[in-house]
């Protein structure tokens, strides 16, 4: 069957559309990835002389994540941090710029998480053996209800080690979501001294074994 006239006249205009209807959702799509780090996931133009050494950091971590950091997932490709903001145990402001120099290994965690709770002794027990200026463990709360609950509870379980930060509205967390990270708890980022990310694990780890401890001393360099 033959196309009408009139269909051919409006062939060429519905591809018009069609066209500038893909290129309006293509330039939204790259404005919301330009605001919120979507697909880039922290890439900047800055990371990749920025983040150096933390790949350096990332090929000596890479044959160490085995045994009870097996699920350690190492960075790829040059990441920096987002300035994270929390608390400190007075209720002061904290950035996680602060702790340019060292490498850190960031711990989000909840009274409420179960694997959370287990994992806090051994963290405890890292920062015992490796904390020094080179390195700390920086466990942030996200309790959201009750702000003396979590300190309670370290309390009672005698860890005394990790320096006590906080971020009751959560957003931490949110951050690191939007950051490619962060999609459940615990979740655990080992950063280099310049905030960017050397390696990062979703779910709980024994912190406090020699397999993690050789970990972290290749990512201090130690």
């Amino acid at each position: 069957m033959n196309d009408r006239p009139e269909d051919a006249q409006k062939a060429p205009r519905a591809r018009r559309l069609w066209l500038i209807a893909a290129a309006s959702v293509a330039g939204a799509a790259v404005g919301l990835a330009a605001v919120y780090g979507i697909g880039g996931y922290g890439r900047n133009a800055n990371a990749q002389g920025t983040c150096r050494a933390a790949m350096d950091a990332a090929k000596r971590v890479a044959p160490l994540a085995r045994g009870e950091v097996a699920a350690v997932t190492v960075a790829s490709e040059p990441r920096q941090l987002p300035d994270l903001a929390f608390q400190d145990r007075a209720g002061q402001a904290k950035k996680l710029a602060e702790w340019r120099g060292r490498v850190v290994l960031l711990n989000l965690w909840a009274t409420w998480c179960v694997p959370c709770r287990k994992e806090m002794p051994a963290l405890d027990r890292l920062q015992a053996r490796l904390g020094s200026p080179k390195f700390e463990v920086v466990a942030v709360n996200i309790d959201t209800r009750d702000p003396a609950k979590p300190k309670a509870w370290l309390d009672e379980m005698a860890i005394t080690k990790l320096a006590y930060y906080a971020d009751p509205t959560a957003k931490v967390f949110q951050d690191l979501k939007a950051f490619g990270r962060a999609f459940g708890m615990p979740t655990t980022i080992v950063v280099d001294p310049q905030g960017c990310e050397i390696a990062a694990l979703a779910g709980p780890a024994e912190w406090a074994s020699e397999d993690a401890v050789k970990l972290i001393e290749a990512a201090i360099g130690s």
